[in-house]
């Protein structure tokens, strides 16, 4: 029995020997380096992280943050508020534009610029012509009450206005300013015209048929930002110098 014993326990030493050694060549050996399937991130501080919120499952990497689509937008920003040729940097213009963009990144002032030209075209035209329908679309009610008592007092008088335009020499904002999200943008104009008012048998009793005048006019311009209607109205007129 002793022999048996012996020889039985060495058998099942033998087989624990042999599995445990292939056990170690299948799974291999602990050397210290190995990374813990549970924690990729080894996080030694106990609040998130930067860049993360309680509750956010999403790490971010260093510098994604930068490529982010807010981040895209203020570039954006940054590549509109280029004033050159528009405003001085600094000035009380540049910082109003600046106050535009923040409501409405989108706004141009270059293409604002442009509008203003034509706008100031087709209003001075139309008001020659007596053109009301066009002038009530772009100006506000005060200023077009005041156009329209010029055109009665001209019917009245059975005058007519003959006015060409010859150039826009400059057109260039003066003043910029932002209150309750509406913006008053004001512009200074030189304009070369050609204008005549006639009396009821056609003689010129004011201006000249012929001459072409240099004509300084400031006016501003309104609008609230943010709103689905795109087009400015024109609030205030006065003469320029």
């Amino acid at each position: 029995m002793q022999d048996s014993f012996d020889i039985t326990t060495l058998i099942f030493l033998a087989l624990a020997v042999f599995v445990i050694w292939r056990l170690r060549s299948v799974l291999g050996q602990k050397t210290g380096a190995e990374r813990s399937p549970f924690k990729p991130l080894d996080r030694s501080r106990t609040e998130p992280p930067a860049g993360r919120q309680e509750g956010d499952n999403v790490v971010r990497l260093p510098g994604a943050d930068r490529a982010q689509p807010a981040d895209r937008g203020q570039a954006a920003v940054a590549e509109v508020r280029d004033w050159r040729g528009i405003a001085e940097p600094g000035s009380a213009v540049a910082r109003g534009l600046e106050q535009v963009v923040q409501i409405e990144p989108a706004f141009d002032p270059r293409a604002f610029v442009d509008g203003a030209k034509s706008a100031y075209e087709t209003i001075v035209i139309a008001f020659a012509k007596g053109d009301r329908k066009t002038l009530r679309t772009l100006l506000s009610r005060e200023v077009g009450e005041g156009f329209e008592r010029a055109i009665g007092e001209r019917e009245r008088n059975r005058q007519t206005v003959e006015t060409t335009f010859v150039s826009i020499d400059k057109a260039e904002i003066v003043a910029v300013d932002v209150r309750n999200r509406v913006a008053q943008i004001t512009v200074r104009f030189l304009s070369n015209l050609i204008t005549a008012t006639r009396n009821a048998e056609g003689a010129v009793v004011d201006g000249s048929a012929e001459t072409v005048v240099e004509v300084p006019d400031v006016w501003t311009f309104a609008r609230t930002l943010g709103s689905r209607d795109p087009n400015w109205q024109l609030v205030a007129t006065e003469a320029g110098n």
